[in-house]
């Protein structure tokens, strides 16, 4: 009989990437656990690329998305939706952002989109500031932003695109400076190429912790010194919360909070974990930024009356539980375990990140260089130890991404940290 990855195979594009050189088909979950079709059973330590927010099969999203499902399942936009405008106005309050607007997405490649169509137009320029090592998604537009090779298969773009030191903490040109210094040297970068530029710039877009790019992080402030210069020249902010929103740093609700000196930036996007599994994208401005586009526009499937009662439910389960509270503690105690972990095996190059958002880079014992081999194959180990975690990283894939169900327990997060530790000295 045809085994299903040879079905996969036949069918599904050689570049839409499978983990393991034995793939698993994940056929159930509960809580942060996943079962696999040989009935195999494991810890989630990455929800599915941080989606799975709250909990596998949470019984509150699956209530309101059988209830609403038996009610409507679509109508589109052209209609009023009463989910949609409900859980709009709890974003848009949550969002920092006066004078809100929300525009509901499929994915959040689609949300960054939207918001490269309202700045430009908004701006009239179709030049964009964005951050080296940066993903944003896999559209034509969104991959003409994105700063990681690794995830850009073209150089072709409708945008001109400008590339900006800060991302990256701990490697470039700038990794040996203190704090201040670094956020002092990155902006005099963005004030130089600024003065290389020709006319007005549309905006700068920017994760607060780069998800692909290996969870790296700046220094806390530095895209608040970075908005100071913006405003000078008229630029606008995009932060793409992608994967940072909803209280997943612990520390912070939205990412951009870590650098709010200078105020929330004038677009946010967000998607992901928002739906807990379900198609949730979309975009936050003010009104006067989100009501300048001057051509018709809707969504077909954003805001569908189905997604919108499950991101209804799985946000007012996170806020009533203080998923954020545990992303912070639960993560505080992580990170540093692993870091205890870490210092002892001579692979690891750092382990970094904030609350349920951790990466460990790995590196050749005795030197800088990445390692992406060893991330594959302690990918594989925690695997066969029953914990599936993710990989990124920059110019090569070194990084372990770890990003549980925000609900984690102190119990599962150390039986996860005892099983990396032994993938990581296997390896």
């Amino acid at each position: 009989m045809t085994s299903l990855y040879d079905r996969h195979r036949a069918v599904i594009p050689d570049w839409v990437a499978l983990y393991y050189k034995e793939p698993i088909e994940i056929t159930h979950g509960e809580g942060r656990h996943v079962w696999d079709a040989d009935g195999n059973r494991y810890l989630d330590f990455f929800g599915g690329i941080l989606t799975t927010m709250t909990a596998h099969a949470l019984p509150e999203v699956t209530k309101a998305v059988s209830e609403q499902a038996g009610r409507i399942v679509h109508s589109s936009t052209l209609y009023l939706n009463r989910p949609m405008v409900e859980l709009a106005e709890r974003i848009a309050t949550l969002s920092g952002i006066p004078d809100a607007r929300v525009f509901f997405t499929t994915s959040g490649t689609e949300a960054n989109d939207t918001a490269l169509l309202l700045a430009t137009g908004y701006r009239r320029s179709n030049q964009v500031l964005a951050m080296r090592n940066s993903y944003h998604g896999r559209s034509f537009s969104a991959v003409g932003i994105t700063g990681n090779r690794g995830w850009s298969p073209t150089s072709l773009s409708p945008l001109q695109t400008l590339y900006v030191h800060g991302g990256v903490r701990t490697r470039g040109p700038y990794a040996q400076l203190s704090d201040a210094q670094f956020i002092d040297a990155c902006v005099a970068d963005l004030e130089d190429i600024l003065g290389q530029t020709r006319g007005s710039v549309a905006a700068l877009i920017a994760e607060p912790i780069q998800g692909v790019g290996g969870f790296t992080s700046p220094p806390d402030g530095l895209y608040a010194a970075f908005r100071e210069v913006l405003s000078r020249h008229g630029i606008l902010w995009i932060a793409d919360e992608v994967q940072t929103g909803w209280g997943r740093t612990g520390e912070h609700f939205w990412g951009w909070q870590a650098h709010a000196d200078s105020g929330p930036p004038d677009m946010l996007t967000f998607a992901k974990g928002i739906g807990n599994g379900m198609s949730i994208g979309g975009v936050v401005a003010s009104a006067e930024i989100m009501n300048s586009l001057d051509a018709n526009s809707i969504s077909t499937f954003g805001g569908s009356p189905v997604t919108m009662a499950a991101g209804i439910a799985n946000l007012s389960y996170l806020l009533e539980h203080d998923l954020q509270g545990n992303a912070r503690r639960v993560g505080g105690l992580l990170i540093e375990r692993l870091r205890a972990i870490g210092a002892g095996i001579a692979a690891v190059r750092e382990v970094r990140g904030r609350g349920l958002m951790i990466g460990i880079e790995l590196v050749k014992p005795g030197t800088d260089e990445a390692n992406p081999q060893a991330a594959s194959a302690v990918l594989e180990a925690a695997r066969e130890g029953g914990l599936l975690i993710g990989k990124g990283g920059g110019h090569n894939t070194s990084v372990l991404r770890i990003a549980p169900p925000l609900s984690l327990t102190v119990s599962e997060a150390e039986e996860g940290a005892e099983i990396l530790e032994q993938a990581l000295h296997n390896v």
